[in-house]
């Protein structure tokens, strides 16, 4: 009997598939049924080739053998997760199977995943695609039901090897020579470094910026009415002129007032739009601090794990049409939150309204929004950060289906002496879909609260109690935090000095810098590079993030390439370009940045030299600033040592509550915070035991200093990986 071979992109959602078509066989790497077999990558089984494989002269890093350019870019398998593909191999070749389905993510990373296993492995068997956006049985059973022709996806597999490969001949050549050139870890990319640059440019305009005083008045009315001065030809409620403001001050106290217009109208304001990715992660951050490669952590939990929430790496705020059917089932499945439950019985209990606000076919990608799936969470089963975030995306579902928060919106000017001061009220109609939210985060932006107004009437007589004068100065612009420069990576073109506007337009079209999917490493790149560190929440450029700039060419730190690439990857998916003519392109592209750098007479110096000796190779180290802490790195890239000075750990201090720092090594750790207290690590374990009731282990406390060493990345391997494994976006 023929049998059909199902390729899942991860262990868990194989095993999903699995049990759904009823393949209960387990063996090494697969489960078997009657008419599947299901078998699953590690993430990429396959990538391309390191540098050393199209030669022995490129396994040390030399200037002089640069640019490397090979005609054409192997393939090989990931030492690590061999043994899989082996077993992947070996079942796609098996004499039974005649058929495969890719089951792996439905987007560009993930057709890439599954294409390169089947160029590598040399099979040519009839291909099918499963596209869905959420694991639960019942999407696993619908798409299984509309499976389509692997044909219909060669072009975005097209696009995404253009993708990497592009991206292996710029990054592998700009880093080497980099690095050789100056003999320290450089690194670039072509979205890295654009990133880069948005945060410089940050901090070169707040550095330059000179704030300016500026003036207002103030009127305060019987019945409690705050009148605010308006400008009778700007309308701005500001004046950079103090004599002006202190003159019509004077011409203004003491004199009556006389309402010469008031306006009501009726607004409707509807629930803003539905999460995708970059948008769910700049809330999450806002609001509970997390990173965002923490936020696609937890949500890639709920999507894979708990099956609650839809496929998370989505840069789409909208459903489409054929999912209208699906959404009361979905608000049903939330209504295990109790405090929605009057919500969710409002929208089950009348038909749902489906209108472009959140449905638009012409608006969804390869996936739609992030929404509630039809399975109703455990919430026993959630922990803490799970249940915030799904939360998160439950209230911003149940609010696109509710009424939209209805007001009456009042405008009252009022003629004091010769001057225009305005007022402006709010009457609550319906709450609508504000109801879910505690806190309403109002537009204030032109310089007017909206207050309780009383009845007046046009041409009334207020007596004007109190005028004065206010004052202010204008404020530099905000350093970047993790949730703000994911916006900015979303929307680079306003950051952009140079470019037309056809290419600022195109680069707002195409998405901005990286995509929804790769803008959390791309951060956690540039921290772990020590190109970026963080103070607080905000983030600061490191001198030698600086000095990197100075030392690339002008249009690899520039937005703009990115716009011109990411053109032509989508123009590749649409069959519009050929993948080979890009990638020519690419390959000149890479001898320029080579020849470049190679005739740059700009120098790098390391600016944090200690009087540390490593203890590997005797250099003198280096001292950065971890996203976790500080440490001492070796300066020589091919000794890669280093050790923590400190690091900020979630330990909390038993007298002020603060997070505490681990300093030092071995039995000697100690911890630290900054109200004074001090306390060893052994100490503090006792003490935690006491409080829990339990003894501490050995194995508790190496799990323990594990959790806390799960962030920090080897020197070399975040070097060597980024390049082997072509995450230099």
């Amino acid at each position: 009997m023929s049998k059909t071979l199902v390729l899942a992109e991860k262990p868990s959602v194989g095993r999903d598939i699995a049990r759904v078509l009823n393949c209960a066989k387990s063996a090494n790497g697969y489960l078997e049924g009657g008419q599947y077999i299901v078998t699953w990558a590690l993430g990429h089984l396959v990538t391309l080739a390191d540098p050393e494989s199209y030669g022995n002269e490129y396994k040390t890093w030399k200037l002089e053998d640069l640019p490397i350019i090979p005609p054409e870019l192997k393939l090989v398998v990931i030492k690590q997760t061999g043994k899989q593909f082996n077993a992947v191999k070996s079942l796609m070749n098996r004499g039974d199977v005649k058929e495969i389905v890719i089951a792996t993510d439905a987007g560009r990373e993930g057709e890439l995943v599954a294409r390169w296993i089947l160029e590598k492995a040399r099979v040519n068997k009839p291909v099918k695609r499963l596209w869905i956006s959420s694991v639960t049985d019942k999407a696993i059973k619908e798409g299984f039901a509309k499976l389509r022709p692997g044909k219909d996806y060669e072009n975005l597999y097209h696009s995404a090897v253009a993708r990497s490969e592009a991206d292996w001949f710029v990054g592998i050549n700009a880093t080497r020579a980099l690095t050789t050139k100056h003999n320290a870890q450089l690194s670039c990319g072509r979205v890295q470094t654009p990133t880069l640059n948005i945060i410089a440019k940050r901090e070169e305009d707040i550095k330059n910026f000179k704030p300016v005083p500026f003036y207002g008045l103030t009127a305060e009315a019987g019945n409690h009415v705050n009148l605010t001065w308006k400008d009778g030809k700007s309308g701005s409620a500001r004046t950079f002129d103090k004599e002006r403001a202190e003159e019509l001050l004077k011409k203004t106290k003491g004199q009556k007032g006389k309402i010469t217009s008031i306006d009501k109208s009726m607004k409707k304001k509807f629930a803003p739009k539905l999460y995708d990715l970059t948008g769910l992660q700049k809330d999450a951050h806002r609001l509970f601090g997390f990173s965002a490669k923490e936020t696609l952590g937890i949500m890639q939990k709920l999507y894979e794990q708990h099956k609650v929430l839809t496929y998370p790496r989505t840069d789409s705020n909208y459903l489409s049409t054929d999912m209208v059917d699906t959404l009361k089932e979905r608000v049903k499945a939330c209504s295990s939150l109790k405090q929605y439950g009057k919500f969710t019985m409002k929208i089950v209990n009348a038909p749902i309204k489906a209108n472009k606000s959140f449905v638009d076919d012409s608006k969804v990608t390869d996936h739609h929004a992030i929404i509630p799936t039809e399975q109703a969470p455990l919430m026993h089963k959630l922990s803490a950060k799970e249940e915030k975030i799904y939360d998160l995306v439950v209230k911003r579902f149940l609010s696109v289906l509710l009424p939209p928060y209805e007001y009456e919106q009042v405008t009252l000017n009022v003629q004091i002496g010769s001057e225009t001061f305005a007022a402006k009220g709010r009457k609550v109609v319906k709450n609508g879909w504000r109801e879910l939210y505690t806190h309403h985060e109002e537009d204030t932006s032109d310089e007017m609260a909206d207050q309780l107004l009383p009845d007046l009437q046009k041409g009334e007589d207020l007596a004007i109690a109190n005028v004065r004068m206010t004052s202010g100065e204008t404020k530099p612009p905000e350093r970047f935090n993790e949730g703000t420069l994911l916006a900015a990576m979303e929307n680079p073109a306003k950051f952009m000095d140079e470019g037309s506007k056809d290419l600022k337009k195109t680069l707002e079209e195409t998405g901005g810098l990286g995509t929804v999917a790769t803008r959390a490493d791309i951060i956690e790149k540039l921290f772990n590079t020590f190109l970026i560190e963080k103070k607080g929440k905000d983030i600061f450029i490191t001198s030698k993030g600086r000095q990197l700039l100075d030392l690339v060419p002008e249009d690899l730190k520039s937005p703009s390439l990115t716009a011109q690439w990411e053109q032509k990857l989508s123009a590749i998916s649409q069959g519009k370009l050929s993948k080979k003519v890009f990638i020519n392109e690419m390959k000149t592209y890479a001898k320029d940045v080579v020849n470049e750098i190679k005739g740059s007479s700009q120098k790098f110096k390391h600016d944090n030299v200690t009087g540390s000796k490593c203890p590997d190779c005797g250099k003198l180290m280096l001292e950065v600033n971890g996203k976790k802490g500080k440490m001492l790195v070796c300066q020589d890239r091919e000794c890669g040592h280093r050790k923590n000075v400190f690091k900020t750990t979630n330990a909390r201090c038993p007298n002020c509550h603060k997070k505490m720092q681990l300093r030092g090594e071995g039995e000697g750790q100690l911890f630290v915070c900054s109200c004074g207290h001090r306390e060893k690590l052994s100490a503090f374990n006792k003490r935690k035991s006491k409080q829990n009731g339990k003894n501490v282990s050995k194995r508790d406390v190496a799990q323990y200093m594990k959790k806390q060493d799960k962030d920090d990345e080897p020197i070399n391997t975040a070097l060597a990986d980024a390049l082997a494994k072509l995450k230099l976006k």
